[in-house]
């Protein structure tokens, strides 16, 4: 398979996982709710995203350093509703 074909499945998928935490977002900040989300989960969750993050700067993989930089942003604002909210 041609790289280009390889970085294309490489952001589909990352847009559709990435893409799946839009609604809990959006849920949490509108309900102001995290009471259910465990705090040790998304602390280990945003740890492994910027790991991931940075092993796709280091390979210059746009499909890695995209879906996880946005997946980073969508757990650290959830993170940070359950520090707040929590």
């Amino acid at each position: 398979m041609q790289q280009t074909a390889i970085e294309a499945i490489g952001l589909v998928a990352g847009t559709l996982t990435t893409s799946a935490f839009v609604p809990q977002v959006i849920h949490v900040w509108r309900t102001r709710s995290t009471r259910d989300l465990s705090l040790g989960m998304f602390v280990m969750f945003c740890i492994g995203v910027s790991l991931w993050l940075i092993y796709g700067i280091y390979l210059g993989s746009l499909s890695l350093i995209a879906s996880n930089g946005i997946t980073l942003g969508l757990g650290l604002s959830i993170l940070i509703a359950k520090l707040k909210f929590g």
